[in-house]
């Protein structure tokens, strides 16, 4: 489901309005992630996208991932509202675990591929964030409250690993092509080609390109831009 910057904005809104003071752990979890993924995120068919209460086996017992999303390497431990995501509760075993050290006694069990990248510790007011490459350092923390202006800390739930890289990656690529077919058009509206002035000017010239390419988040306007560039071709010429 294709979804605007705007429409996300209202519907973080309105989703961070509807769970205040919510949030049964065996009641209402798989509802609040359902929710999140499809009315704020745009996930079609959420209920295919995460899978909720995946079997660990644990020495001679079992646990139960209370989130996971395969497509993007996503653990989720969920808490019921006001828990302490930071405090260590009494386990089935007799253990003291948080959240996060729970997730973690999870992992180790389970197949290398399906490691995974983020791990979410969730009371339903508060999200804390475990990036797995460096799971000794403190988690991002994002407050229920918040997400209407921070939902795009949590984008990372939905963006596709390879194919995402893959893209950004062609992108590059093309963008790298055009900059150097640029830099050769450029290179022959000068008398001196070779010259230190004439380098200078070309680095003048990509650097005020950039800046025109930011001209809808209100730098400069195309009329301002052209007499820029105008300008400092015809100073060399």
């Amino acid at each position: 489901m294709n979804i605007t910057e705007k429409q996300q904005k209202k519907a973080a809104k309105e989703f961070a309005e509807y769970w205040k003071g919510k949030g049964y752990e065996k009641g209402q979890s798989q509802k609040f992630w359902i929710d999140l993924l499809q009315n704020v995120y745009g996930v079609e068919n959420a209920t295919h996208f995460i899978s909720f209460e995946d079997q660990v086996h644990i020495d001679k017992s079992t646990g139960f991932i209370d989130g996971y999303i395969e497509s993007t390497k996503v653990m989720i431990e969920q808490k019921s509202l006001g828990k302490d995501l930071r405090k260590a509760i009494k386990q089935s075993d007799g253990t003291f675990l948080n959240p996060f050290q729970q997730a973690k006694r999870y992992i180790v069990e389970l197949p290398v591929d399906k490691h995974p990248l983020w791990v979410i510790t969730c009371n339903f007011s508060e999200f804390l964030i475990y990036d797995m490459n460096k799971p000794n350092s403190e988690p991002e923390q994002i407050l229920l409250k918040d997400l209407p202006k921070e939902y795009y800390r949590l984008q990372f739930l939905v963006d596709t690993g390879s194919e995402h890289l893959k893209k950004e990656m062609e992108i590059s690529l093309k963008a790298g092509d055009l900059m150097g077919k640029l830099y050769d058009a450029i290179l022959k509206q000068y008398k001196n080609p070779e010259s230190e002035e004439t380098l200078k000017r070309i680095c003048f010239v990509f650097g005020w390109c950039f800046v025109c390419m930011q001209k809808m988040q209100g730098f400069l306007d195309n009329m301002k831009c052209s007499e820029i560039i105008s300008s400092s071709f015809s100073q060399n010429r």
